[in-house]
Parts: C-alpha cells; sequence; structure tokens
C-alpha cells in the first residue's frame, strides 16, 4: 500500500494558499493544480525508491518463557536486503501478555546492512499466547511518500508466576530453624542411598556395605548403615470453581492460591520429592502425575500459568475417583480451595475423610479479612449490625466445617492470603520432620 507522509500532507496544506489567490487571479487555480501535480508525481517516485518492506529480514532472539513483573531484555536482527536505505516506521504487536501493541519506533538500516535492536518487555500477568507481527512504513528519500506492510513473526509465549527463589529459601530455612517441642527428625534404617551410621558388621550380610577403611581404624568388621529412602510424593489439587473467582485483600483468590501452590511446588523440588498438580472444576481441566526434578517442576509450572477460576461447581467426587485411579502412591496431597459452611463444602468433606486412608491430605483456606473486619466492627447503624451479625454467622459455619475436616484426618492451614505461601512451605516442612509423609 501507497501512502503520503505527514511531509506530504504539510506541502499539500500549502499549496491550498495559493488556490486562494484565485480569488484574485485564475492564473492561482493554474499555479496550484501545477503544484499538486508535480507534488503526486514527487509522492509516488518517492514511494517507488522506498525499501519495499518484503524485502526487510526479522529475527527474534527472545526466550519463550517469561516470569510475572520481571523485565526481559532481547534482541530483534533486521536485515535490509536492498540496495538502498531503508527508512523504518515500525509498529509491533506483542502477545497481551507482554503489552500487546505498542508505541511505534523509527529505524534507518543501510543497504545490505542488519541492524540489531534491543527492546525490554514485562510481562503484567501469567498465562499462555501465541500472536506476533509487525507493522511497517517504509519512507523514500525524499520524505514525500511511504510504503506499507506487515511482517509476520509469531511468538508463543508463557508467562509464569514469579517465582520467588530467594524468599523461598528463606521460609524453607526458618521452618527447619524453629523449634518444635517433641519433634524430631525420624530416621528408619534401610537400603536406601543416605548415609546414616555405622555399625558392626554381622555375618551373612552383604559384603558390600562393608567400610574397609572403619575396619582397618577398629580391627574389627565395620558395616555402613543406610537411611530408608525418604523421597515423597506431593500432588496439588487446585480448586478452579466458582468459590476461587472472588478477590481477596485486593487481589484474584487464584492468584493467591498459584502462588502458595507454586511456592510448595519449588519446595517439594528443593526437598527431592515428586511434585504433580491437578485443577478441577465442572470436570478435570488439567492432570500431572507426580514427578522427580526439573521436568516434573516445568510440568507443574506450565499448569500453574495457565490455569484460570470458573463459574461453575466443582465436581469433587470426580476428582476423587480420578485420584483413586491415577495416584496409587501415598502421597502429600494438598487441596487449595475454599470453604464457606458445611453444607456447601459436604461433597469436599465427604470424600477428603476417605482420601486419609492412602493419603495425607492437607486442606489450604484463605481468610477474607474483610468478613473478620465486619464480624469485629462496633456497629454505628441498623444495616452495620445486620451486617455484623451476617459476618460472624458465616465465619461460625466456617469454623465448624475446618473443623470437621480436621476430625476427618485432614491437616488445614487457614491463613490470610499474604501469608498462605509461606505458611503451606512451613507445614510441608513440618509434616516431613515429623516423618508423616
Amino acid at each position: 500500500m501507497i501512502l503520503p507522509t505527514p511531509r506530504a500532507l504539510t506541502v499539500f496544506a500549502l499549496t491550498s494558499f495559493v488556490g486562494l489567490a484565485g480569488l484574485l487571479t485564475p492564473l492561482a487555480l493554474d499555479l496550484m493544480l501545477l503544484l499538486d501535480t508535480v507534488l503526486f508525481v514527487a509522492i509516488w517516485t518517492d514511494c517507488a525508491l522506498a525499501v519495499d518492506p518484503r524485502v526487510i529480514e526479522l529475527m527474534r532472539n527472545a526466550p519463550g518463557v517469561f516470569s510475572v513483573g520481571r523485565t526481559v531484555e532481547f534482541t530483534y536482527s533486521w536485515r535490509n536486503r536492498a540496495k538502498r536505505s531503508a527508512r523504518l516506521r515500525v509498529r509491533e504487536t506483542r502477545p497481551d501478555l507482554l503489552g500487546g501493541v505498542l508505541m511505534p519506533r523509527e529505524l534507518r538500516i543501510g543497504r545490505g546492512a542488519v541492524l540489531l535492536e534491543s527492546v525490554r518487555a514485562t510481562p503484567n500477568r501469567r498465562g499462555k499466547e501465541t500472536q506476533g507481527w509487525f507493522a511497517v512504513r517504509s519512507k523514500g528519500p525524499l520524505g514525500l511518500g511511504q510504503r506499507q506492510g506487515r511482517l509476520l513473526l509469531p511468538w508463543t509465549t508463557t508467562v509464569y508466576p514469579n517465582l520467588p527463589v530467594t524468599r523461598l529459601k528463606a521460609s524453607i530455612a526458618e521452618a527447619a530453624r524453629r523449634p518444635e517441642a517433641g519433634i524430631r527428625p525420624t530416621r528408619q534404617p534401610g537400603d536406601g542411598s543416605q548415609f546414616e551410621s555405622l555399625r558392626e558388621w554381622v555375618p551373612g550380610e552383604d559384603t558390600r556395605q562393608i567400610d574397609w577403611k572403619a575396619t582397618a581404624r577398629r580391627n574389627k568388621i565395620i558395616a555402613r548403615q543406610f537411611e530408608e529412602e525418604r523421597r515423597q510424593q506431593v500432588l496439588l489439587v487446585l480448586d478452579a470453581g466458582r468459590l476461587l473467582t472472588a478477590d481477596v485483600a485486593g487481589e484474584a483468590c487464584m492468584e493467591h492460591v498459584v502462588r502458595a501452590a507454586l511456592w510448595l511446588a519449588l519446595a517439594a523440588y528443593h526437598h527431592d520429592d515428586n511434585v504433580g498438580v491437578m485443577v478441577v472444576a465442572d470436570q478435570i481441566l488439567h492432570y500431572v502425575p507426580p514427578q522427580r526434578g526439573k521436568r516434573g517442576l516445568r510440568q507443574v509450572l506450565d499448569v500453574l500459568a495457565v490455569v484460570e477460576p470458573k463459574l461453575v461447581e466443582p465436581d469433587y467426587p470426580a476428582a476423587f475417583r480420578h485420584l483413586a485411579v491415577r495416584s496409587r502412591k501415598r502421597a502429600l496431597t494438598v487441596f487449595f480451595t475454599d470453604v464457606i459452611d458445611r453444607l456447601a463444602s459436604e461433597t469436599l468433606l465427604r470424600h477428603v475423610g476417605s482420601l486419609g486412608v492412602r493419603h495425607l491430605p492437607l486442606v489450604v483456606t484463605l481468610r477474607n479479612p474483610e468478613l473478620h473486619r465486619l464480624a469485629h466492627a462496633k456497629p454505628r447503624t441498623m444495616r452495620d449490625a445486620y451486617r455484623k451479625a451476617a459476618a460472624e454467622a458465616l465465619l461460625s459455619a466456617r469454623h465448624e466445617a475446618l473443623g470437621d475436616m480436621r476430625r476427618s484426618g485432614a491437616v488445614v492451614v487457614d491463613v490470610s492470603a499474604d501469608r498462605a505461601s509461606s505458611a503451606v512451605v512451613e507445614k510441608y516442612v513440618e509434616l516431613k520432620r515429623r516423618g508423616r509423609l
């Protein structure tokens, strides 16, 4: 497409003043027509001399994975295959996660040259999208005409939740140092690979267990004793139903849940445990079985990046049937959900109790600070009194439902949204120390 530039439009505007002189003499109109004709010819000639956008080669050197709030710098490589210099005005359209449509920018590329352009991107939310193209306008040497084209450059982008590695390690270290009466790490001798202690060798045992250096020092046969394998299964179960569509502390409830699940997944990876994830709404949306190492963690992160709540009732019976079939090994099964009262959460309460036969259920719920504020506020009007009574009734019903969960054998973590991540990690470390997994 051929278009005039702002400079050409300015010249057109100036020739109109010549036309005004036509009120005095007819020769002025002829002069204006001549000037316009010359300008049209100049615009077409300038467009013909402009570099065709289709001969511009564009490459992107950027990661496909980002983290919310973290600025990443990457480069574009522009190559001009034309025999003339290119004056470009480009407008980039990125995935909405990385800013969407950007402001236009000017580029100048010599003939046959390559221009490396350094740009930045700061993701504003998590998710996964595929989009990417450039609207390019190439100006001629006179700056009067320009040719417009489009360069397609698809970009599949995955934005993970913010990865708080430093704060996570500090939280794990703090939980590990916290003294708790009556809690001691349990060591079970076995055939694992972690060294536990030395003992005297008993005839008939495997000779490969003999520690020859210790035997030489003590003048009797000494064997190594190893600790039983301690790698555990951790399965994150996220409720993506209607209860997680609300806002807590000025942020979507699901964002707090995803952040807490991410912290727990990283803590399990740090402890060399297998970690998996399941997302349930009116059906099973995602399921990744517990796996060890970076591969398993990456698959969990891929799910956490795209999970969104839906205004539907979660199908807990289907979720527990799925767990019964697919998750046979004993696992710490962590449910991230919310509880209103016993009636609304009856299905979850009933199945959590049965799950404790094989697994260790851990239920994580977020307190609503607004509800607590209303329940403890001093009423000034009749309307405030009704609100206070309703809030107290809801808190009482919620407390009763959480008590029923605890009595059914589930471990319950009910905390404020700002402490959810660290509280879940602390409880996980505590359960490992107690040997309950």
